[in-house]
């Protein structure tokens, strides 16, 4: 049986998913000010690791503790929504079928409690 990430198309799949979403986010005055003050190639390279690893990749996160990282950022379940509405666009202009993105989707929901902090 193959991973999500096998069926995403692995790292470099999801690599370009997660560069085209970026450049969605940074355009959405919803969300774009959280990410005012951060590295962003290095947050690409953090959210592909994340995704990948959350997908059944042969990667393991190396980044920080979701609640340490995000509990200065004053993020409401509207602004996690948004994340998750960007990325399900992302995932249907790069034709990942419907399955696939509710599994990716189901996968990041996990880990609202950790991101939300109010």
């Amino acid at each position: 049986m193959t991973t999500l990430y096998e069926r995403l198309g692995g790292e470099d799949a999801i690599a370009a998913v997660v560069d085209s979403f970026y450049d969605r986010v940074l355009n959405d005055d919803r969300v774009a000010h959280f990410f005012e003050e951060t590295d962003m190639q290095q947050q690409r390279a953090h959210q592909t690791q994340f995704l990948s690893s959350i997908m059944g990749g042969p990667v393991t996160y190396s980044g920080g503790e979701m609640n340490e990282a995000h509990s200065h950022l004053d993020i409401h379940p509207k602004h996690f929504a948004v994340i998750a509405e960007l990325l399900e666009e992302m995932m249907v202009e790069f034709d990942i079928t419907e399955s696939d993105r509710q599994a990716v989707l189901d996968a990041l929901t996990q880990y609202e409690d950790a991101v939300v902090q109010c």
